[in-house]
């Protein structure tokens, strides 16, 4: 672990943005001329307070080009909407898709900022009208909303899950048939797909194997990178971040993790690219 005051020794991310994408990606800025990878993923595919992210070490494994699309809090939604970026993964050869949550996306029941899929907006009337008694005015981001509605009563809850599951499973069957190559789906979560589970507990939040094998049709694969234990364990270590961040990089994948993602990424690459 490496602890920096706070505002001093922190990364250099580099931000960047490719073509005509309003989105900022972890850079060195990368040239998009010739065969590439692309790696589509929010926060965990971004690297957030690791050196050398997955996408990075993928590329140093195999020597193909690989380039991290990586933007925290972004989803489906954000990427669908911003042309700049289905102009970059036209030219990919192969294209990962770290697999998203379906909290983070805007439905019948709620709306979440455009870029920012993470932060809820606003409650709808139909919303509203199941859960009488919520503030929603309370709520900044969708995983504390959905927490607490589920505490609040687990068979009104099976509705919300219901829409965000089908909205997730359109969103995500629109984003894959934009894709004229090759396309991959990458399973970042502490644990293996399973079956059905109402609870939003982990991450990938409310995604299960059936909503993975709905897709496989439309994609080209489907790797697992689920961390060790023993990656687990090194807790923040080989992380850089400032002493206030601490609990931050603490829900975030260490440089073990990452490094394990990276082997799982470069199989899919030297079977695919």
């Amino acid at each position: 672990m490496t602890l920096e005051a706070p505002g001093e020794g922190s990364l250099d991310y580099m931000p960047c943005r490719y073509g005509r994408s309003r989105l900022l990606f972890r850079g060195p800025r990368r040239d998009l001329s010739g065969r590439f990878v692309a790696v589509l993923g929010g926060i965990e595919t971004y690297g957030r307070y690791v050196r050398q992210p997955y996408p990075h070490l993928a590329e140093q494994a195999t020597g193909t080009r690989v380039v991290n699309l990586g933007c925290p809090s972004a989803g489906p939604d954000a990427w669908l909407s911003d042309p700049g970026l289905m102009e970059v993964l036209q030219k990919a050869a192969l294209t990962v898709i770290q697999v998203p949550p379906a909290s983070d996306l805007t439905n019948r029941l709620y709306s979440v900022h455009p870029r920012r899929n993470d932060r809820f907006v606003k409650a709808s009337p139909i919303l509203r009208s199941v859960y009488r008694g919520v503030d929603f005015t309370d709520f900044a981001f969708t995983r504390h909303m959905l927490r607490t509605l589920f505490e609040a009563g687990p068979e009104r809850f099976a509705v919300v899950v219901d829409e965000l599951r089908a909205a997730w499973l359109s969103r995500m069957d629109r984003l894959l048939s934009t894709l004229p190559g090759r396309k991959a789906l990458l399973w970042t979560g502490h644990r293996p797909p399973a079956a059905r589970s109402d609870a939003p507990l982990h991450e990938p939040l409310l995604v299960d194997a059936d909503m993975l094998r709905s897709l496989a049709p439309a994609t080209d694969g489907l790797a697992l990178a689920v961390p060790t234990p023993a990656a687990l364990a090194r807790g923040t270590e080989g992380m850089v971040f400032p002493a206030l961040s601490e609990p931050a990089a603490r829900g975030l994948p260490n440089a073990a993790v990452h490094r394990e993602t990276a082997t799982v990424l470069a199989g899919l690459i030297r079977s695919l690219a």
